[in-house]
C-alpha cells in the first residue's frame, strides 16, 4: 500500500518536506506526494484521493468529521505570516462599498479576510474569487488578495518597481485585532485510512515530525532551495522562514479555535467547532 501524501506546492512546506521528499529520513515509508494548491488538495481529500495533506484549517471546520488532525504540526504564525496579503489601491479602512478580489487558490485567508472586514475594520465590500494574478486582479477591483509565493512575490514586486498598491499583512493584523496566533493549516488523515491502517498513520505522524526536524538543520539549504523556486533574493526567503511557525500545541489550538469562533459569527461555517480531534491524543 503506497499513502497518498498532499504537499502544498508553495515555499511554506519547504521545511516539512525537504527531508522527506530528498528521503533523508524514513526512506522505507512507501508514500506518494502529490502536489497543489491549498484548495486542489482540499479538493482531493474530501473525494477521498488523499489518505493525508495539510488541509487548509477552515475546511477542518468544514469537515471535521471526516477527518483527524496529526499532532505537533501545522503552518502557522504568530503575527506577520509574509504570504497572506492584501494588495489595495486605498487603505483597507476606505474600501467600504468596494470589490475585493480573492484568490482561487485559498480557503481559509479567504474567511479570515471576511472576518476581519466584519469585525476589525467594519468594511462591506464585494468579494470576486480570480486566479493569482495581481495586474488581472486589479483591474477588476480596488483590492486583491494572494497567498504563498504569489503573494512574496507580488510584495517584492511593489518594493522593487514602486507598485501603486499598499501590502497588509492579514496575519499582523488578526495578531492586532485578537492576540492570537493565527493556523492556516493543519496536516489531517483521513479517519477512515487511520481506523483501517493505524500503524501506517503513526509511522507517517512520526516521520513528519522527524522529517520537520531535520529540514530545520538545514535552513541554509532550505534556503537556496527557495531562491531557485521563486527567484527571490537569499536575504527575503530566509526573513519569510522565520515567520512561519510549524508547531501546533495548546497555544496554537486555543487560537484556531479562535478563528473558527470568528468565522461562525461572520456565517461562514455552519457550526460552531469547539473541540479538535487530534489523532493519537484525547479531543481537545
Amino acid at each position: 500500500m503506497k499513502i497518498q501524501l498532499g504537499r502544498v506546492d508553495y515555499l511554506n512546506c519547504l521545511p516539512v518536506y525537504y527531508a522527506l521528499e530528498r528521503k533523508l529520513v524514513a526512506p522505507e515509508l512507501p508514500f506518494r506526494i502529490i502536489r497543489g494548491v491549498p484548495t486542489q488538495l482540499n479538493q482531493m481529500f474530501l473525494e477521498g484521493k488523499l489518505d493525508v495533506t495539510p488541509l487548509s484549517s477552515i475546511e477542518y471546520a468544514r469537515h471535521h468529521d471526516q477527518g483527524m488532525i496529526l499532532p505537533g504540526i501545522s503552518i502557522s504564525a504568530d503575527g506577520s505570516v509574509g504570504s497572506i496579503l492584501l494588495f489595495s489601491r486605498l487603505p483597507v479602512t476606505e474600501l467600504d462599498g468596494c470589490r475585493v478580489a480573492v484568490t482561487s487558490s485559498s480557503a481559509t485567508s479567504v474567511v479570515m479576510l471576511h472576518a476581519l472586514f466584519e469585525h476589525y475594520y467594519h468594511v462591506n465590500a464585494t468579494f470576486i474569487k480570480q486566479p493569482p494574478d495581481l495586474e488581472a486582479m486589479l483591474k477588476e477591483a480596488e483590492a486583491a488578495l494572494l497567498i504563498g509565493d504569489d503573494a512574496l512575490v507580488g510584495r517584492q514586486r511593489v518594493r522593487q518597481e514602486g507598485l501603486p498598491f499598499r501590502v497588509t499583512d492579514l496575519g499582523e493584523v488578526w495578531k492586532h485585532f485578537t492576540g492570537e496566533k493565527m493556523v492556516y493549516a493543519l496536516w489531517v488523515v483521513r479517519g477512515e485510512f487511520a481506523h483501517k491502517h493505524p500503524e501506517e498513520t503513526r509511522a507517517l505522524a512520526g516521520v513528519l515530525a522527524a522529517a520537520k526536524e531535520e529540514s530545520m538543520k538545514r535552513l541554509n539549504e532550505i534556503i537556496r532551495a527557495g531562491q531557485r523556486r521563486t527567484g527571490l533574493p537569499g536575504p527575503v526567503v530566509e526573513e519569510y522562514f522565520s515567520l512561519v511557525r510549524y508547531s501546533f500545541d495548546a497555544d496554537y489550538q486555543r487560537a484556531l479555535l479562535l478563528f473558527y469562533d470568528y468565522a461562525y459569527k461572520s456565517g461562514l461555517i455552519e457550526d460552531r467547532v469547539k473541540t479538535l480531534a487530534i489523532w493519537g491524543e484525547d479531543v481537545v
